[in-house]
């Protein structure tokens, strides 16, 4: 892809696009390819955890970012989604999950860690919890450390590298029971589960319009581009991760970064769900670029 700062960004005399970078391996496919094309060169990065990257998002610190589903919804009529370009799953996601020292429908009442780095996940979990397991648990926040949390708790909520690190090395060394919230969503519901879309500010979409397209177009192909090369990708981030090639592999086939009509009713089925209790309509409309 041609690079962004060849067109209306130079053109205009603006700044690089303001762009958002959650700091966890399950968007290391999205951004990989940036970085082969050159096309990261063209964007003021900024990396964090996907609630701060929605916060400054909704602020307007940021114009271009990453945005967890319950955040997204509640400030529908300020984001225009891009298509196609999520963070989601199909089933099992494997780093978003309840680590428990008792079965789900045995946490009436008892406490429940929840990890402090995703407002989506810990929503997913809690509704999970009280509609199919019909318990209603004493949650309490704390950062995301599996040893930490279960110190107090009989069960916690994590996700990203917390969860992969926990469910895989952690959660088996101690006994304690892993429950993958993306696979109990869809044996619950049939449908997947979007835990994070791509979002450009309506705002700025109105000023640069040609700078948010290409933007999307470049995501896309590095995602495109990833895929393609996953092993290699693997590969790549083993060498820093605590995680071997082999299973980062089987993570990022794992996850869904589609975002079409099927992920796009597994949004209205969670927004129909928690909408009520959340601060948004039951019948949020989600505006697509």
């Amino acid at each position: 892809m041609d690079s962004l700062g060849e067109s209306t960004a130079i053109d205009h005399r603006r700044s690089r696009p303001r762009v958002g970078h959650i700091q966890f391996l399950n968007c290391l496919p999205l951004y990989w390819g940036l970085a082969r094309t050159g096309t990261l060169l063209d964007l003021e990065l900024s990396k964090d955890t996907p609630e701060k990257l929605s916060e400054r998002l909704v602020r307007g610190d940021l114009d271009i970012a990453p945005v967890t589903l319950v955040e997204f919804l509640r400030n529908a009529d300020q984001l225009v989604a891009f298509p196609d370009l999520a963070v989601g799953c199909d089933g099992a996601v494997m780093s978003c999950v309840i680590v428990s020292q008792t079965p789900l429908e045995k946490l009436d009442g008892a406490r429940v860690a929840l990890g402090s780095t995703s407002r989506t996940s810990v929503r997913l979990a809690q509704l999970l919890l009280a509609e199919r397991y019909k318990v209603e648990p004493d949650y309490y926040t704390c950062p995301p450390d599996l040893g930490l949390m279960m110190q107090d708790a009989e069960a916690a909520v994590l996700i990203g590298d917390a969860a992969l690190r926990a469910s895989l090395h952690d959660a088996p060394r101690l006994g304690l029971q892993v429950h993958d919230l993306g696979l109990m969503w869809k044996e619950w519901t049939g449908l997947p589960f979007v835990f994070a879309v791509w979002a450009a500010r309506k705002d700025y979409l109105a000023r640069e319009e040609a700078v948010v397209r290409e933007v999307h177009q470049a995501f896309l192909a590095s995602r495109d581009l990833s895929l393609e090369e996953v092993a290699k990708v693997a590969e790549q981030a083993a060498r820093w991760e605590s995680f071997d090639a082999e299973l980062l592999e089987r993570y990022f086939r794992t996850l869904d970064f589609r975002f079409g009509p099927d992920q796009l009713a597994g949004v209205r089925e969670f927004a129909r769900r928690i909408g009520p209790t959340t601060g948004f309509p039951a019948d949020v409309a989600v505006e697509l670029l």
